[in-house]
Formats: structure tokens, C-alpha cells, sequence
């Protein structure tokens, strides 16, 4: 079959080196997950490039986006089921890739069929509030592995502008002013004017609205899920109650009820345009339901519905620290340490952890450095510790590790 591979790509690597392991496993269908046009395409045709170069014949290799011609009236099971069949004599493995899988109803029977052939190895991408849903979980449990795709780290954002020949300024600083202005859309980053980039950012949050949420979350009142969903734009990073909000809003002589906002977060989660960040306790060891923060998966999306250009470093600081970490696989809570609180805990997959307090800086005064550290200096177990400014000047203080944020996620460190 015909298909053309894209030359003009920036190379994911962060991601390409967790989805590798899987590129010839025939028993895990791979689902790349991720808020609309944060790069999921992209990372399929740098795979499909791979194994080219890695000597896998074309004939090979699969490849429909059903949002494009000459697939776009595929609609069906069956209709894709022979679109399968019809081009799949070579003899090895397959490697199928679809794309927008979401617009053929029951897929997830068809799909684990082909899966049990034991011969392909399948890759899918989809709107998410359909791909994640209970259908999926329910026929296929077991059978998936899932990778979350964040637009551009502040890293991804400054190699790529490398890539396309923008300018980048040798101060870190006024680079990291710019990556929160413009966001971290790959395809922003080919515009030149803030007034494009915020365009295509508003009409991409109508596009998820229609597309992702609309029409599964059975959403009639636009003008309330609009209202519901600035305020937690808004306050990202905020420890954030569904009593206050509905409170605050009582206050404002509009009714809205706790469910209806329950409903309209976990559509914000599902079309991946915040991530929750749940707390923990840390000497309980437990969980605290109620109160969380949230994040953006992009910082355009609050910069597309306001007027504010101001910033405001507390929470866009932490919000950077918390996709940075999010992309390189960690477990994120918000921790609570008796009256004081953590702003991170992170767990990696070997169930190690690392805490952290992020801050624009410790030196404003000998208050602000005690504040910073008084948390972290109350845990008592030997997992690294970390302060997280934009200070040029590093200090160490009781082991606790004093990082500047900038020079840290260029470095592409762990924790």
C-alpha cells in the first residue's frame, strides 16, 4: 500500500525510547493517548520511519488515518476489517498503524481480532474521551499498553525550535517567558505572530469541545461548560473543591449543581486538556479525597481565554515541573506533611520516590529560603529531596538538592 512518510519531523525521542521495547510485540495493542494535536500523528510516522530504517519492508507496514482521504468514508467494523484484510499478504510481521481509530464504531472487537492473528503489531491513536473509554477498558483490559503524549517539555520546545531554524535567544529566561506565551503545540511553533498562535488555540479548543466532548459527554449547555471550564483553567495549580466552586458560583446567582461539575471536570481529563494531581499524606501513607490540583496539558489554553498577559510564575512554574515529570513517567501526588505542604511526590516505576518544592526563588528573604525547605526537612526517609527555582546561585542545605529549573529539564535529568 501507498503511504507517505513526512521528512520535516522533530524526533520525539523521549517517547520513542518507551514505545521501542513494543515495536515487534503482537500480543499489546500500543494506544497513543493525548489532548488534540499535541503531536500523536507525528509520533506514529516517526516510528513507521524506523522501522523502514531498520530494514522492515514497506510491504510491511499498515498505515490508515481514517481522518484523511482515501479513508475518511470508512465508517464501519467491516468496512475497516477489509481495508485490513485487502493489504495484509506479506509474509512476518504486520505493523498496523490507525489513526482517529474512533470513528468506527465497535472497533475494539475487530482490532483485538486482528491482535490475537499473533502476526501484528498495532498501534492506534483516537479522539480520547472514546479511546479511554469503559468499551476499551472492558474488551480489551489487559491486552493494551497506553502512552500518554504531552505537547512540547520546555526541552522538546527549544530543540525544536532548533529543528525548524527558529531563532533562540541565549537567555533561558526570556525563552521560558516565550514557551508560556505560545504554548507548547507543535504546530505553533511554525507560526511566528502570538496573534496566529492564539488563534489556532481557540479554534483547537472548539475543535475538542465539538470532537471529544460534545457528543459523548451529551453536553447541551455550552455556556456553562465554557464558565465551568475557565475557572479550573484559571486556577491551575490551585488546590481545587467542587463544595467551593459550587459555593462561589451560589454566590453569583448561578445554580449549578455538584454532578453536573463532577461531569464537566472528567470531560476536561478525558480530552486530556488538564491532569489532575491528586494529594497524599504523607504519614498516613493514604490518599485525601477531596480538594486537588490541576494542570494544563498546555499553557495556551489559559492565555487563549484571557486577556491577561501577565505571569504568574508560582503556578506556571510548578505546571512546567509537573508535564516535565508527567513526560518522563512519573507517578504525581501533592503532598501533605502534618500542616505543611510538599508541592510534589514523585514514584517511578520502581517504586522509588523523590520530593520537591518548586519556587521562582528562595532568596527574597531568610522566610521565603525557610518556607521553601521546612516541608522537605520534615521527611525522615533517604529519597532525594529537591528545591526547584530559577536562582542562579545554588546552595545545599540538610542534603536537600537546590536545582535551577531551566538548567535542569535542558539537561533532561531525572529525579
Amino acid at each position: 500500500m501507498e503511504f507517505e512518510i513526512r521528512k520535516d519531523l522533530y524526533k520525539r525521542e523521549k517517547y520513542l525510547k518507551n514505545i521501542r521495547g513494543f515495536y515487534d510485540e503482537c500480543e499489546i495493542i500500543k494506544v497513543l493517548t493525548g489532548v488534540r494535536r499535541c503531536g500523536k500523528s507525528s509520533i506514529m510516522n516517526l516510528i513507521i520511519q524506523e522501522l523502514l530504517d531498520n530494514g522492515i519492508s514497506k510491504d510491511n507496514i499498515l498505515y490508515f488515518n481514517l481522518d484523511k482521504k482515501p479513508y475518511e468514508n470508512i465508517k464501519t467494523s467491516k468496512e475497516l476489517d477489509n481495508l485490513i484484510e485487502n493489504n495484509s499478504k506479506a509474509n512476518g510481521i504486520k505493523y498496523l498503524f490507525i489513526d482517529e481509530i474512533q470513528n468506527i464504531k465497535g472497533f475494539e472487537t475487530m482490532i483485538n481480532a486482528w491482535r490475537e492473528q499473533n502476526d501484528f503489531s498495532i498501534f492506534i491513536t483516537g479522539s480520547n474521551s472514546y479511546l479511554l473509554s469503559g468499551e476499551l477498558a472492558t474488551k480489551l483490559t489487559g491486552r493494551y499498553i497506553e502512552f500518554n503524549i504531552l505537547p512540547l517539555t520546555f526541552d522538546e520546545y527549544l530543540e525544536m525550535k532548533k529543528f525548524l531554524n527558529k531563532d533562540v535567544s541565549n537567555d533561558n529566561l526570556e525563552e521560558l517567558k516565550k514557551y508560556i506565551y505560545d504554548g507548547g503545540f507543535p504546530y505553533t511553533i511554525r507560526l511566528n505572530s502570538i496573534n496566529d498562535k492564539r488563534t489556532y488555540v481557540k479554534n483547537l479548543i472548539d475543535d475538542i469541545f465539538n470532537k471529544d466532548i460534545k457528543i459523548r459527554m451529551k453536553i447541551r449547555n455550552r455556556f456553562m461548560f465554557d464558565v465551568i471550564m475557565k475557572y479550573i483553567i484559571n486556577n491551575f495549580g490551585a488546590l481545587i473543591s467542587i463544595n467551593n466552586i459550587v459555593n462561589e458560583f451560589k454566590a453569583r446567582q448561578i445554580n449549578i449543581k455538584r454532578e453536573t461539575i463532577n461531569r464537566y471536570i472528567e470531560a476536561m481529563i478525558n480530552a486530556k486538556i488538564i491532569m489532575p494531581c491528586y494529594r497524599f499524606d504523607m504519614k498516613s501513607r493514604k490518599s485525601l479525597n477531596g480538594d486537588r490540583k490541576y494542570y494544563l496539558s498546555d499553557f495556551s489554553f489559559y492565555y487563549a481565554l484571557n486577556t491577561d498577559n501577565q505571569i504568574h510564575f508560582g503556578p506556571a512554574l510548578e505546571n512546567i515541573i509537573f508535564n516535565y515529570a508527567f513526560s518522563k513517567g512519573y507517578s504525581i501526588s501533592a503532598g501533605r506533611i502534618g500542616n505543611l505542604e510538599c508541592d510534589f511526590i514523585l514514584r517511578d516505576n520502581e517504586m522509588n520516590y523523590s520530593y520537591l518544592q518548586v519556587a521562582y526563588t528562595i532568596f527574597a528573604s531568610k522566610e521565603t529560603e525557610d518556607s521553601e525547605y521546612r516541608s522537605l526537612e520534615m521527611i525522615k526517609d533517604n529519597y532525594p529531596k529537591y528545591v526547584m527555582t530559577l536562582d542562579s546561585l545554588i546552595q545545599k542545605r540538610n542534603g536537600i538538592k537546590h536545582e535551577n529549573i531551566i538548567e535542569f529539564i535542558k539537561k533532561d535529568k531525572n529525579f
